[in-house]
């Protein structure tokens, strides 16, 4: 089967063809370059989408990439990262492999048809010109045989007629003559002609046309095989890189299996283990017998008049100091919240709180005045470090030492801190020993330096290797001293101030302990625990059989208050309580639910009823 035999006669449609399988196989170069670009854009964007949800450097986020869950996901990004780059791959091999050697095939292959169609082209106009050639023979041959037939004719006639002379028969014979001799000669010519157009004929539909139509079946058949391995290339570059992506996603998948929810459980502990222990168990209150209230709760004076009676600190009179104040309760008012109570809830207009509490801006109250209220006619404790650090801390400020953070918290950060520190005297340490050897390389070999240049250098990494390890030792002190302390967490603390009675060495000995304020941070001084001990050992037989304060009033809650602060208590919205204690100013109100908590709560919170015995009817909203 060939399109020289079959085909023979179809020069145009064949030229039609082969121009529309160039355009078929430009088309498919042209989707194959689109899809190049569908790719590169595609991983872009996937690396876009990586780089957006990265954790940023030196941020809170890059720490919570230490659970499970969220070290999977960025196992998962970094491996969408890889899975954007094996796109690009198979952009740049369809590029490669696929587009460079097409777009130089098709400019081949226009050359090539264009010269074959171009030798059928000549081959056409050269049948073409012995046609021409033939015909031009054949009419001239004609006109010659009826031109010697007429001159003939007229001969025969001149001969025949008696009247004409011998001369015009004569020349009407010789021209009869000549115009046979022309005749032959066209004769032979058309012959002649019609033989080499025969020929050319032949050859050219057995022999040029064919070799020609042949060439072109080859090319097109050749264009044909190259769109399909072009095709099959196509298949094979998206092949390649299954693997790799299937090592993506199975990567994905092994991040996701190594999630653990009891890891990052344990991790939850680690970051936010305070050390302590828990509360222990609450004491009973009793209140079955009625106390008659002889002082005001929201005053002092009578406590305070009562107290002068004392001579001394330590002593332990029989009268009752504070009165309606039990060893715990005391405790409680101690850290009571320091700091002004929130504003009500938004949906409540200022209009409508008009004896509410101070602004949010009070500064809070320092420890020591809390001592001022309770302890006028005793020796005032001051620990005035423990001052200097709270305010630092208001201040924003964290201590060097972390003592604001919990026990283990601040074991973690000294540890942290110590590790680091210790990383940097290495670095120095190394440094140091490079000079040095560089140094000997100088004193062996003067030409390659001069060993004074370094003595500055060296000079410089010693001192900074003797800073950082008074550094070090300084953190590692303070590590030993949190560690030293730690196994001993015998003492239980509650947050609404609850502390077991020991025996204090010293009353003013400044040693660390552990103060709390409605924020939720910790400084560690020893100058409020020695007075809490000392006052718990001092009071203790004085306040175990107090009675609880008599309530004064009652309360209704306004808003929810979620008391997590220590010395606050938390109330829902239309819960009824006791008030057992008045605002004094500072924003906060004192009640007892169901006669077994009590705590504050913000004044503006909840709507008081005093009794008429004790305060009249004011109310406070």
């Amino acid at each position: 089967m060939s399109w020289g035999t079959e085909l023979w006669d179809q020069f145009d449609n064949l030229e039609k063809h082969t121009q529309w399988g160039i355009d078929i196989l430009e088309k498919y170069i042209k989707f194959v370059k689109e899809r190049t670009e569908i790719e590169l854009s595609y991983a872009k964007q996937l690396r876009n989408l990586s780089k957006k949800y990265q954790p940023k450097k030196n941020s809170k986020e890059e720490e919570e990439y230490r659970y499970t869950a969220c070290r999977a996901f960025l196992s998962t990004l970094n491996e969408m990262n890889d899975y954007a780059g094996q796109h690009e791959v198979v952009s740049e091999n369809l590029a490669s492999q696929i587009l460079a050697g097409l777009a130089r095939y098709v400019q081949e292959l226009k050359q090539e048809r264009k010269s074959h169609f171009h030798d059928g082209r000549k081959a056409q106009q050269h049948i073409e010109t012995c046609w021409k050639q033939l015909e031009s023979s054949k009419r001239r041959f004609e006109r010659d045989c009826k031109e010697a037939d007429r001159a003939q004719q007229y001969f025969e006639k001149m001969d025949a007629d008696i009247n004409v002379t011998k001369a015009d028969v004569e020349k009407a014979r010789q021209q009869a003559q000549i115009r046979h001799q022309m005749a032959e000669d066209s004769k032979a010519d058309y012959s002649s002609n019609l033989q080499k157009f025969n020929h050319e004929q032949r050859d050219y539909y057995h022999t040029h046309i064919p070799n020609i139509f042949q060439k072109i079946q080859e090319m097109e058949e050749q264009r044909i095989v190259r769109l399909g391995e072009s095709m099959k290339t196509y298949a094979e570059v998206d092949r390649q890189v299954i693997p790799i992506i299937g090592k993506c996603l199975d990567g994905i998948v092994k991040a996701a299996e190594g999630i653990d929810g009891k890891t990052d459980s344990q991790l939850v502990i680690e970051a936010y283990k305070s050390g302590f222990e828990p509360p222990g168990d609450i004491e009973f209150e009793d209140y079955t017998q009625p106390m008659k209230r002889t002082v005001s709760e929201n005053s002092l004076s009578n406590s305070r008049a009562d107290s002068k009676a004392e001579p001394k600190f330590g002593g332990k009179p029989k009268g009752k100091l504070w009165p309606f104040i039990k060893k715990n309760k005391l405790m409680s008012l101690l850290t009571s919240p320091h700091q002004p109570p929130p504003p009500p809830p938004a949906s409540a207009s200022p209009s409508a709180v008009p004896n509410g509490p101070q602004s949010p801006k009070q500064q809070k109250e320092p420890l020591s005045h809390r001592f001022n209220e309770f302890m006028t006619s005793k020796p005032k404790i001051h620990c005035f470090r423990s001052l200097k650090r709270g305010l630092s801390l208001k201040l924003g400020a964290a201590p060097e030492d972390f003592s604001n953070l919990p026990p283990e918290q601040r074991r973690k950060k000294l540890q942290q801190k110590v590790d680091e520190l210790n990383k940097e005297m290495q670095k120095e340490m190394d440094q140091r020993e490079a000079i040095t050897k560089m140094k000997d390389v100088y004193l062996k070999n003067p030409q390659m330096g001069d060993p004074a240049s370094l003595d500055h250098k060296l000079t410089e990494v010693i001192q900074n290797i003797d800073k950082l390890r008074l550094e070090a030792q300084k953190f590692e002190a303070w590590l030993a001293e949190v560690e030293g302390r730690l196994p001993a967490r015998g003492e239980q603390r509650r947050q609404s101030g609850l502390y077991d009675a020991q025996p204090a060495p010293a009353v003013n000995n400044c040693a660390q302990a552990r103060e709390s304020s409605p924020d939720g941070s910790y400084t560690e001084e020893q100058s409020q625990e020695s007075e809490v001990k000392v006052l718990a050992t001092d009071f203790d037989d004085e306040f175990d059989d107090e009675e609880p304060l008599p309530a004064i009033g009652t309360c209704k809650a306004l808003y929810t208050f979620d008391g997590q602060n220590e010395g606050t208590i938390s109330v829902t919205e239309g819960e009824t309580l006791y008030v057992i204690e008045e605002d004094k100013g500072d924003g906060w109100t004192r009640i007892r639910r169901n006669e077994d908590e009590e705590g504050y709560v913000p004044t503006s919170y909840v709507e008081v009823y005093l009794d008429k015995n004790a305060k009249g009817a004011k109310t406070y909203i």
